[in-house]
Parts: structure tokens; C-alpha cells; sequence
């Protein structure tokens, strides 16, 4: 991989990752579409892609650090007793919606894996993706209008439907944050609480996937030395993601009435251009 291509790649997950795009259908399309020669299975490519996900990982953290810090005092009893149990239920509900992707992903690991380096599934996906999130606005669109409800309102119901919709990120094409807030928008929450209960369940699926790839790194014996050269990616990453993040959470708050139909028309025809290049190829 050169210095272009790992600025590409990891600019492209710091925005992808966050933005309901699919940072996995992107990562394997535009290599496919720009006829990069990378060897996934290479020594540096598992070291790159663990860092890209720290990088993802700490801008998450350092964006959201009031709320973990919150919850963090929260569960240790160290704010009164309100706050206490809030804190207290809404780390319950992060784990309840982060229990179906690791069951999942556990159960079909194999299975799902080949769909990873297929470029025209990615982009067929990623027409679906952008279908699923029309779908999603205009059926938030049509449910009573009623006062936001803050994530301490949501109930377990709530948060394992967005945890079952977290699951259709396995497949390449279809962005986690995209079917984490179209779970939330059917449950009748805005799109800002849906964007920021999606970006905080983030973080511990990312970083689950960070140990499992860190676990891989082990027990190839990948030493430190190989992680250095993906250092910048990181660097890069982190710094695209912290400003998706901050940008999206603002937009999200001032378009709730039509909030995800860009994106859906960008999945749709990135993904049917994608589908006609691959064709041609």
C-alpha cells in the first residue's frame, strides 16, 4: 500500500465510518474501482486496518468524553442517586443493543466473510443501504409528532431493535450508523437522538472488533514495528472521524424533517455507478 492510497483509505474511514455510507462497502468498492493492487491477507494490511480503528475509536471517545465520563461517575455512584440510576440504565441499554452484533458476528464470521472482497455485492448493498434509509425517513415522517425523548427514555424494547438493525452492517454496503438510527427512527425518536445513541454504541462494537483484530495480530506474531507505518492512518482517521462526528450532530439537530434522504440518494447512485463501472471492468 502507498502513502496515497493509506491517506485515501484512511480518510475514507474516518468519514465513512460515521457518515450512514458504509465504510466497508467503500473500503472494498473503491480499491476495485481504482484497480489498486492490495494484498489484504499481507503482513501490514490486518496492522493498517486495527489502527484505522483506534484512530475511529479515540475520536468517538474524545468527542463523546462528557457522556462517558458521565456514565462512568454514573456507575461507580459517584453523582447522586438520580443520576446514579440514569447513568446506571443507559449503560444497560448500550449493552443490550451491542449484544446482537456480537452474537452475530460471532454465528456467521465465516459465512459473511465472502461477501468482504466482492465489490459488486458491496455496491448492490449499498443501493440497499440508501433504499432502507428513504425507507426509514419517510416512515419517521408519517409516526405522530411528539416530544424528543432523550436516550434515558428509551426503553430495553427500544434498544434491542436498534440492536438488531446494527446487525445488517455485516454485510458489506450497509452502514451501522445508517441501520442503527433507522432502528431508533421506527422506535419514534428524532434523528439526533438517534445519531448520538448510534455513535455511542459505537464504541464498544468498534472497539470489539479492534480486540479481535489485535487477537489475530497476536497469534501471527505481528510485532510493534508494523504497527508504526499505520500510525498516520490513525492520526488521519481520528481527526476525519471527531470532525464527521461533530459535523453530523449538528446537521442531525437542524434537518430532522428530511435528515437522511442525502445520504440515501448518494447510496443509491454511488451505488448504481459503482455497479455499472464493475460491470464494464
Amino acid at each position: 500500500m502507498t502513502t496515497i492510497q493509506a491517506l485515501i483509505m484512511a480518510f475514507l474511514q474516518g468519514v465513512t465510518e460515521l457518515f450512514p455510507i458504509s465504510s466497508l462497502g467503500h473500503a472494498v468498492i473503491l480499491p476495485a474501482l481504482l484497480h489498486w493492487n492490495l494484498d489484504e491477507r499481507g503482513i501490514t494490511f490486518l496492522p493498517f486496518l486495527v489502527m484505522l480503528h483506534v484512530g475511529t475509536a479515540a475520536a468517538l471517545l474524545a468527542y463523546f468524553w462528557r457522556d462517558w465520563l458521565a456514565l462512568a461517575q454514573g456507575a461507580v455512584g459517584a453523582t447522586d442517586r438520580l443520576r446514579t440510576r440514569e447513568s446506571r440504565y443507559i449503560i444497560g441499554l448500550i449493552v443490550v443493543a451491542t449484544i446482537p452484533a456480537l452474537v452475530v458476528g460471532k454465528l456467521l464470521e465465516q459465512p459473511l466473510r465472502v461477501l468482504f472482497g466482492s465489490p459488486l455485492e458491496a455496491a448492490l448493498f449499498l443501493v440497499v443501504n440508501g433504499v432502507i434509509l428513504l425507507v426509514a425517513d419517510r416512515l419517521r415522517s408519517r409516526l405522530p409528532e411528539q416530544a424528543d425523548r432523550p436516550i434515558a427514555n428509551l426503553s430495553i424494547a427500544d434498544a434491542l431493535v436498534v440492536g438488531c438493525f446494527q446487525c445488517l452492517a455485516f454485510l458489506p454496503g450497509i452502514s451501522r450508523s445508517g441501520a442503527t438510527m433507522t432502528g431508533g427512527l421506527l422506535r419514534g425518536v428524532s434523528h439526533q437522538t438517534a445519531a448520538r445513541f448510534s455513535f455511542l454504541i459505537a464504541l464498544p462494537v468498534i472497539l470489539a472488533a479492534t480486540a479481535s483484530q489485535l487477537l489475530t495480530l497476536h497469534r501471527a506474531h505481528v510485532g510493534f514495528a508494523s504497527l508504526q507505518p499505520a500510525a498516520f492512518g490513525a492520526l488521519v482517521a481520528g481527526i476525519t472521524a471527531w470532525a464527521s462526528t461533530a459535523f453530523l450532530m449538528r446537521y442531525f439537530r437542524d434537518h430532522e424533517a428530511w435528515a437522511l434522504r442525502p445520504f440515501a440518494l448518494y447510496s443509491i447512485v454511488a451505488g448504481l455507478a459503482a455497479i455499472g463501472a464493475l460491470t464494464l471492468l
